[in-house]
This record gives structure tokens, C-alpha cells and sequence, in this order.
């Protein structure tokens, strides 16, 4: 593959820490990609982020759209989110890239990090908003900010529409791959690694469509029922970070090691916390069907080719996890309002179509989900090149 376009590394002159930005690539001169902050992180990491982030924009690409793709990139900061000094730091970052999210790197939550917080983060370095470097590209800037923000307001249940759009699409890799295999819904087990954003959302609407969430993990360990957990209860009774307050659980409800989901008893194992979960050494204790990567890059390769030599199907992130992000562009570019039934319906079409193409392609040629998809991306980013000329 070819090296990313543009790679920065940046050191906190206050506290030492590092941060990183990886530009995979730009379309139309703009990259897409969320601004994750997590201890450990690396260049690395964030480079096969911003490489992921092209391929996730690639496959919504619809000639019929207003919205069209963005290239890809990532960014990354390594600091534990709870330390007293991460807000701090997460300022003088925004403060260092505010050249780069003004002119080309649109940028928004990831891992350990809220919109509201980068929001708030993003004003206070002095930038207009964290996705400002798009606005040349709507037709009406002042409506479509007024249209996200109307959708940022919506709340189903408790929970915020931004939150719930990355879970729906989750939720539907699974059913489309259930279906797909002609699986039942109702009997089919699922185990959840991570409660926050997306783990969350994704465990209440494979519930409500019928599975069993019979495990999730947090930094605490996990909590399992072979008869299934109460999921609503569960999100009532999480934090910001996603963590379950264990005064929440039934009697029936048993605590767990904290890699316990990996050997839950369930067809579904749904990684939706860190990356590099799943390595060589764990994916012999997976006994699941399927794995869908709600996590970016939670299954490590060389455990996705193991997992595969003994039948375990990885749905893999770029499909999986790309609602969240093309939720966000429907709505910019006007492709949907700021409705929670226009925004699931519109998901769960393009999720659906997607991981059916994804799951066709693999079968037909003899390979992965993974390489299906990638391949898929491949010929969406051709298409866009043939359309704007250039893609870099």
C-alpha cells in the first residue's frame, strides 16, 4: 500500500506526551477522521486508523448523493482520558493542528473522547468547529450546522442519536450475517466488549431485534448471564466511560475476569472497546461464529487468519463501524434531517447493502470479509478518481 500522505508526530511542550496526525489520503482536499485519546497510543496505530478511514468513506460512496466521500485520516493522543491533565493537553493539540483542521482534516470523538468535549476543547483553541475544513464544500454551510445540531440534540430513550447512529449499523453486520446464514435472531448469543458509545448502542438494538446479550466487559471485568443480562438497566446504570456500576446487577448476574467475553458461550463476539483485542494468543479461546469489529482494529491479522482457518467469520470495522461516520456526512450534506427514524432507516440500507456485498464478494472469490471489502474500496475510490480527476 502506499505511504500515507501526510504522517506528524507532536510532543506537548507542557507534560512530554505525544500526539499524532496520519492524513491517509485527500478527496476534494478535505480527509475525514476522529481524534481518539488513549494510553499507549501510537504512530502505528494511527496510521492504520487513517488508512481505515479512507476505506470506511470509500464504501459510502452513492453517485446519487449530495454527500460525497472525503479521504481519510486519524488522530491521536497518548494520554490516559481520565488523568486530571487530559482536557489541558487535548486544548494545546487542537491549538498545534489548528492549521490542518482549518484547511483539510475534519476530525471528531473517538476512543476516550466525547463530541461535546472536543467541541468544547476545539472553541477554546481557537477554532470555529472541529469539521470546519468541509464547510467550502456545502452548498449552504449555516443550514447544514444548524441540521447537525438539531441532530446532536436528538435523544431515543436517553441515549443521543450520535450515539445510537454507530450502534445501528453494527447491529445490522450481525442481522445481515445472521440472515445470511439463516439464523435465527431469537437463541443467538452475543458478548460485548465495551459499554461505552458504541458498545452500548449496539448491545440495545441486537437486543430489542431478539439476541441475548449474555456478556459485556468493562475496565472492571465482565458481567455475564447465560440467560441473558438486562441491557437497559446496564446502560442506565453506566459513566461517562462506559463502566457499570455493579449495584445495577440481578441476582443472576455473575462478575467475571476482564477478559472473560473473549470465551463467553455465543455466536456473536462483538469487540467495541480498544484496538488489538483479539491476538494470536486470545482467538484460540474464541468459540463464537462471528466477530463484528465495533472496535477499529480489534482483531489483530495474524489472529483473523487463524480465526478463519477453523470457521470464525470477522466482520471487519471498515463495514462494521462506519455508520457513525457516514451518519455524520448524510446529515452535513442534507442526504437526511435530523431524525432519528430517517437517520436508522438510511443506515440500515446502506449498512445492510454493504455487508451483503461485502459477505457475497468473499464467498464468490474464496477469501475474507476483510479483503472483500477492502477490494470494494478499491473500486469505489477508482470511481471517485474517474469522477474528480484525483484522489490524493
Amino acid at each position: 500500500m502506499a505511504a500515507p500522505l501526510m504522517s506528524l508526530v507532536w510532543t506537548d511542550h507542557v507534560t512530554g506526551r505525544q500526539g499524532f496526525l496520519v492524513v491517509d489520503r485527500l478527496v476534494r482536499g478535505v480527509a475525514s477522521g476522529g481524534l481518539r485519546m488513549r494510553p499507549g497510543c501510537t504512530l502505528e496505530e494511527v496510521t492504520g486508523l487513517a488508512r481505515g478511514m479512507t476505506m470506511k468513506e470509500a464504501l459510502h460512496y452513492d453517485p446519487e448523493a449530495r454527500y460525497v466521500p472525503l479521504g481519510g485520516a486519524k488522530g491521536g493522543i497518548d494520554c490516559d482520558p481520565r488523568d486530571p491533565g487530559a482536557y489541558g493537553l487535548l486544548v494545546r493539540y487542537l491549538r498545534a493542528m489548528r492549521p490542518y483542521i482549518e484547511s483539510f482534516w475534519t476530525t471528531g470523538e473517538d476512543l476516550g473522547l466525547t463530541q461535546d468535549l472536543v467541541d468544547r476543547a476545539a472553541t477554546e483553541a481557537g477554532l470555529v468547529s472541529s469539521v470546519q475544513a468541509v464547510y467550502p464544500l456545502l452548498d449552504d454551510a449555516t443550514a447544514a450546522r444548524r441540521r447537525l445540531a438539531d441532530a446532536f440534540a436528538v435523544e431515543v430513550d436517553g441515549i443521543g442519536l450520535d450515539e445510537l447512529a454507530g450502534g445501528c449499523g453494527v447491529a445490522e453486520s450481525v442481522l445481515t450475517a445472521l440472515d445470511r446464514a439463516s439464523v435465527p435472531y431469537r437463541g443467538t448469543r452475543v458478548s460485548v466488549q465495551g459499554l461505552g458509545t458504541m458498545g452500548g448502542a449496539t448491545a440495545r438494538f441486537l437486543s430489542r431485534a431478539g439476541l441475548t446479550v449474555v456478556a459485556v466487559a468493562d475496565i472492571r471485568g465482565t458481567v455475564a448471564n447465560p440467560e441473558g443480562l438486562d441491557v437497559e438497566a446496564l446502560l442506565a446504570a453506566r459513566d461517562a466511560y462506559g463502566t457499570v456500576d455493579r449495584a445495577a446487577l440481578r441476582p443472576g448476574d455473575r462478575e467475571l475476569p476482564g477478559d472473560a467475553w473473549l470465551s463467553a458461550d455465543a455466536e456473536v463476539l462483538v469487540p467495541a472497546a480498544v484496538s488489538y483485542a483479539v491476538g494470536a494468543a486470545e482467538q484460540g479461546r474464541v468459540t463464537a461464529r462471528w466477530i463484528a469489529e465495533a472496535a477499529n482494529m480489534p482483531v489483530r491479522p495474524e489472529a483473523e487468519a487463524a480465526l478463519a482457518a477453523r470457521g470464525v467469520t470477522v466482520l471487519p470495522d471498515v463495514v462494521v463501524n462506519s455508520a457513525t461516520n457516514a451518519w455524520w456526512w448524510w446529515t452535513l450534506f442534507g442526504d437526511i434531517g435530523p431524525d432519528a427514524d430517517e437517520a436508522f432507516a438510511r443506515i440500515r440500507r446502506s449498512v445492510r447493502a454493504l455487508t451483503g456485498q461485502v459477505l457475497a464478494r468473499a464467498e464468490t472469490g474464496r477469501t475474507t470479509p476483510r479483503a472483500a471489502a477492502h477490494a470494494l474500496a478499491g473500486d469505489r475510490l477508482a470511481a471517485l478518481a474517474d469522477r474528480f480527476g484525483w484522489y490524493r
